[in-house]
């Protein structure tokens, strides 16, 4: 029986997972599929590092344009990251008729839009579920599992690296930055971490998410983003003090007619379903109709999950081939879901209701905390508590927990604030997610 012939882009660290998968552990790849499944291309601009796995020679090469132009090749795998390369090398793929895997989830939440509706023009699979969430089923769950269902919320930690640095910072007390370090040194941070701790990394997840979830493609970059980086060991503190956690959120959920999708810090009290998911795990919590409430949880990122989902994925490209379909399920769940829109934010500020936490580094004088909350009481704000640490310095923090209140007239609040002079720094706010 004729082998499906594979061919891969990129020989990183997922990778080199892949690969191990293929040439070590083959034969349960061959039970599943029930037919010989091959490895038979790989390239990467480096052919000398060594990987861990054992290549047969001749498989390796260092021009990318060899695997595409070989005709034998019918899965195409791209793992070689980046955006413009790579979008060259999957649309390539598409036009041959290839099937096409990957895991670059910043090139589908920039370019997805053309290479899904390139690929359904031609009937042609795109299978990504490497790309969200590592080795979690996810993607292929909103495609098929919840196709049924109309889904109302998502709220996720898609970050793993982000969740450890903030787990260090309130299991072992750390800084930020001690804690960063520590991400760093344990190979789950890049020296430059800024993909991870700016919260970008899962905002390129969630926007994936977000269109598969909700039926349109959403446009990158409307979506608000914000990071780690700025949160302090005192918030984390703050935090426990009043039952909280701080937590790098995904979320996106139907307000009115539209999507609000974000990413950013946001506390959560300890009970809620995804306070303890801590390290380098990812949960994801769904919310749709009929089915209720679903969770997903487990590794991320990593060699082995991620290998895991794209050789899962390769197999679902497989048997298309084998069923003689070029597009048996729709990439994106719903023919021509990309060429749809979402439309993000909110109908009006009065939808969108939350309690937030405020920090405030106010200079030690007397009448501060009056002008401070008459700043609240003018946008109609109210005080749930307020707490204040320190006493006889050059400044001390302030913290106010809010009632309930509209974003808008937080956000409002918070520009009248930094404006006033009894104010040593910048007020921080996070918001306030009680809801599962």
């Amino acid at each position: 029986m004729e082998p499906i012939k594979v061919g891969l882009i990129g020989l990183g660290t997922v990778g080199a997972g892949l690969a191990e998968l293929f040439f070590h552990q083959g034969q349960r790849l061959d039970r599943r599929l029930g037919r010989p499944i091959r490895l038979v291309r790989i390239a990467d601009l480096d052919t000398t590092t060594d990987r861990g796995v054992r290549i047969p020679e001749g498989v390796l090469t260092g021009s990318a344009e060899e695997v595409l132009a070989d005709s034998g090749v019918q899965i195409l795998v791209e793992l070689a990251g980046g955006l413009t390369e790579a979008k060259e090398f999957v649309l390539s793929a598409i036009d041959s008729g290839k099937q096409v895997v990957t895991a670059n989830k910043a090139l589908l939440a920039l370019h997805g839009a053309e290479i899904f509706a390139r690929a359904e023009a031609a009937r042609i699979g795109v299978f990504f579920e490497g790309a969200v969430a590592g080795g979690i089923p996810l993607i292929r769950s909103f495609r098929e599992g919840l196709a049924a269902n109309r889904v109302q919320s998502i709220c996720g930690i898609l970050n793993g690296t982000s969740n450890y640095i903030l787990s260090r910072m309130t299991d072992q007390n750390e800084p930020y930055a001690q804690a960063l370090a520590a991400a760093q040194a344990e190979g789950l941070a890049e020296a430059d971490p800024s993909l991870d701790v700016e919260g970008m990394d899962a905002a390129h997840k969630l926007a994936i998410m977000t269109s598969m979830a909700f039926g349109g493609w959403i446009e990158f970059n409307d979506l608000p983003v914000e990071g780690i980086d700025k949160v302090e060991d005192l918030d984390i503190a703050m935090a426990r003090e009043f039952g909280f956690v701080i937590k790098l959120l995904a979320l996106a959920r139907r307000v009115g007619t539209r999507i609000d999708a974000r990413v950013h810090p946001a506390m959560l009290p300890q009970s809620h379903v995804l306070a303890a998911v801590g390290g380098v795990f990812n949960a994801i919590h769904v919310t749709a109709d009929p089915v209720g409430e679903v969770l997903f949880y487990g590794l991320g990122a990593g060699r082995r999950p991620t290998a895991s989902a794209v050789a899962a994925d390769v197999l679902e490209a497989a048997r298309n081939i084998i069923l003689g379909v070029g597009l048996r399920v729709p990439n994106l769940g719903e023919p021509g879901l990309e060429q749809r829109r979402l439309a993000l934010g909110t109908n009006s500020s009065d939808e969108l209701l939350a309690r937030y936490y405020i920090r405030i580094n106010a200079l030690d004088r007397p009448g501060v905390l009056s002008k401070v909350s008459g700043v609240l009481a003018d946008f109609e704000i109210s005080i749930q508590s307020v707490s204040q640490k320190g006493q006889g310095e050059a400044s001390v923090p302030v913290v106010i927990i809010t009632h309930q209140t509209r974003e808008a007239s937080v956000r409002r609040a918070m520009e009248r604030l930094q404006a006033l002079d009894v104010l040593a720094r910048r007020p921080v706010k996070y918001r306030i997610e009680d809801e599962v």
